[in-house]
């Protein structure tokens, strides 16, 4: 079955920088648009950044844009997220998915596959 299991997350100084990652298992990785989305506690998950499968194409949420950057590695389905100049409101559990749709990556109902997410904590 698909399966994707994020890792890399942790507790990181305002200003600072993470990079998380999301090994997936299961499907065809290239065949797959992946995106990272998150959810502070109280709010709703919301999209921060996406990249087609062949990894040609990245989008990201205006909150992020400039600071984090997805990535992918065909060679070892993984997709990352590198996240630079942290700040509090970036706390949140974030977590990876999967979409066999090749637009619209930034819409939460195109994903089919999730997993189970990965607590970042900024502090001030």
């Amino acid at each position: 079955q698909v399966k994707l299991v994020e890792s890399g997350g942790g507790l990181v100084q305002d200003g600072g920088s993470l990079r998380v990652s999301c090994a997936a298992s299961g499907l065809t990785f290239p065949a797959y648009g992946m995106g990272w989305f998150r959810q502070a506690p109280g709010k709703e998950r919301e999209f921060v950044a996406a990249i087609t499968g062949s990894g040609g194409q990245t989008y990201y949420a205006d909150s992020v844009k400039g600071r984090f950057t997805v990535s992918r590695d065909n060679a070892k389905n993984t997709v990352y997220l590198q996240m630079n100049s942290l700040k509090p409101e970036d706390t949140a559990v974030y977590y990876c998915a999967a979409s066999a749709y090749t637009r619209y990556l930034g819409d939460q109902g195109k994903y089919g596959y999730w997993g189970q997410g990965a607590q970042v904590t900024v502090s001030s």
